[in-house]
Formats: structure tokens, C-alpha cells, sequence
């Protein structure tokens, strides 16, 4: 590094909230556990107040990912450090919780899978690494790309955000910092100003958390909206072990207010799809003709009962 990439740098982190000293927080090495842990609770405490300013964008995102979910397209994030590992939990979530399959939703790292587990040097500084990432899984213009990084200014999603664009695909992305480059480099910038961190620049903290309800949020509003919840219940689950088998057993007996004996029943009857289950014991119809109507509307439980 150069003194003049040096002093750049320098001058960026300056501008930003997220790197800011906390003035609530400079006697920490002084405290014992317990009035830290309470220094810090009282700070995470800001955060959803953080998110809920910029809801709106959230939602926007959100229906920009139904869409391409519609078009046979996916969601893919990019991040670098704890943004990337963010991503990552987030996508690997879906499967098990909403029975979508594993490339719905696709997650990049910049220094590739080695990279959840240990830093790798200087990969976050190279824009093409996330353009070569992209181009492997093949990103098109039905996918629908989100950029993930508290500082807002990580040089390989910044890359990823503009290759993206290039071939235009809908890029949306996510930083704590207010007028960080990322955000005008997508088109839709979704900023959760968090403010100065606990541990001066530890953005795992309140901006790692300020992340992670917003990922949840967008995948979560995305997958209702486009039928795999059922009220509050999810009936897209895949029970994949015994827990979850017993949760679909629960679900079912939830959704239509039967005993447990008679949703086993239903779910072995439906091969364990606990939508066709509640399907069937709402509507008193067969299996294959449940089948046929969900196919028709969507995967929506209720269209199907309401029409």
C-alpha cells in the first residue's frame, strides 16, 4: 500500500458512522463482564430502530426477488468478511425452511468457501475476483443480485455490483453508512445507519446484527410472498430429521385443528408435503387433486381454498 492509497483509506474510514469511538464506551477495558455485557445490550438495543428506517427499500427488494423467483431467476448475495458469512447463513436457511432448492438462493464470499472459516488476505480489495465469482455461477438478468458490506465501500462488491449491472441484472445493496459508494452503485441502497460500534470498528456487532435482520427480512417477505407460508406457518418446510418431521406433524395439526394421529396420516399420505396435508384435510379433496390445484395457483393454500 502506498501512503497515498494509505491516507485514502484513512480518510474514508474517517467519514464513517460505523468507525466512529462511541463516547458510551471509552472506560469498557475499566468494566467488570456483567457492565459490559450491559454496555453492550444497551447498544444492540438500537439497532431495530436502525433497520426500521429504511423498511421501505427492504420491501422493495423483497418484490424485486419474488420476481425473479417468478422468472426462474435467483437471489444471490456477495459480501466479503462477516457481510459474506451473513450471506451465507441466510441462504443456506432456505432449503430447510421453505423447501426451495439450494440454488434458489446463492451466497458468494470474496476469497471463496475457505473464506467462511479463516480471512483471506487482500480478496476483498479485488473487484474481479467477484465478477470471476459471478461469471462461474452464471448470473443473468433474471437473477437478482444483492451486495452486502457494513462500510459500504468493499472493493470486490463494488465490482460484483457493477458487473451485475452491466448485464442487467437488478442489483440492490446493503451498508451502515449513510452515502457509502455501494449504495449508489446498485439500484436500490438499502442503509441501516447503526452508528458508532461498541468495540470501535468491530462491525460484527451492531452491524453484523443490523445485516442479519434485513437478510431475514427480504427472504423471509419473498417466500411469503410467493406462497410457501400458509397464515404464520411454514408449510413449505422439507422435515429432513426428527425434529422437523414432528414440527410438520405440529403444523398441520395448527393449520387445521386436528389431532396428531390424523396429521401423520395426511403428511405419509402426501409423501411429508405438509402443504398438500393441510390441503387435503381443509378441503376434503384428494391428494392428486390438491396437487394439481396448488400447481395452478401458485402454491398458494389459500387461493386454492378461495377458489
Amino acid at each position: 500500500m502506498t501512503d497515498k492509497q494509505r491516507d485514502n483509506l484513512l480518510q474514508q474510514l474517517d467519514n464513517m458512522s460505523s468507525e466512529a469511538r462511541s463516547p458510551d464506551s471509552m472506560d469498557i477495558d475499566l468494566l467488570p463482564a456483567l457492565e459490559i455485557v450491559k454496555r453492550i445490550n444497551a447498544a444492540d438495543q438500537t439497532v431495530a430502530h436502525s433497520v426500521a428506517n429504511c423498511l421501505e427499500q427492504v420491501a422493495t427488494v423483497a418484490e424485486h426477488i419474488v420476481t425473479a423467483f417468478a422468472a426462474g431467476g435467483r437471489l444471490v448475495y456477495l459480501g466479503a468478511g462477516t457481510s459474506g458469512r451473513l450471506g451465507i447463513l441466510d441462504a443456506v436457511e432456505c432449503p430447510p425452511t421453505f423447501s426451495v432448492p439450494s440454488s434458489q438462493v446463492v451466497a458468494l464470499i470474496a476469497g471463496g468457501d475457505g473464506a467462511v472459516y479463516k480471512a483471506v488476505e487482500g480478496a476483498e480489495d479485488n473487484p474481479q475476483l467477484a465478477v470471476d465469482d459471478l461469471q462461474r455461477i452464471s448470473l443473468n438478468a433474471k437473477d437478482i443480485l444483492v451486495g452486502i458490506a457494513a462500510s459500504g465501500r468493499t472493493p470486490y462488491v463494488l465490482g460484483g455490483l457493477a458487473y451485475a449491472r452491466s448485464i442487467g441484472c437488478v442489483t440492490a445493496a446493503i451498508s451502515c453508512n449513510a452515502n457509502a459508494p455501494i449504495l449508489s452503485a446498485a439500484d436500490i441502497g438499502i442503509c441501516a445507519e447503526v452508528g458508532p460500534e461498541v468495540l470501535t470498528g468491530s462491525t460484527r456487532m451492531k452491524a453484523g446484527s443490523a445485516q442479519k435482520l434485513i437478510l431475514n427480512m427480504l427472504t423471509t417477505t419473498a417466500m411469503i410472498r410467493s406462497g410457501k407460508v400458509y397464515q404464520n406457518l411454514m408449510v413449505d418446510l422439507h422435515a429432513s430429521n426428527e425434529k422437523l418431521v414432528a414440527r410438520a406433524v405440529r403444523i398441520v395439526m395448527q393449520a387445521t385443528d386436528c389431532d396428531a394421529d390424523s396429521a401423520q396420516q395426511a403428511l405419509h399420505a402426501a409423501g411429508m408435503n405438509a402443504k398438500l396435508a393441510i390441503l387435503h384435510l381443509l378441503s376434503g379433496q384428494s391428494i392428486a387433486h390438491c396437487k394439481q390445484q396448488l400447481a395452478q395457483q401458485q402454491g398458494f393454500i389459500r387461493k386454492v381454498l378461495e377458489a
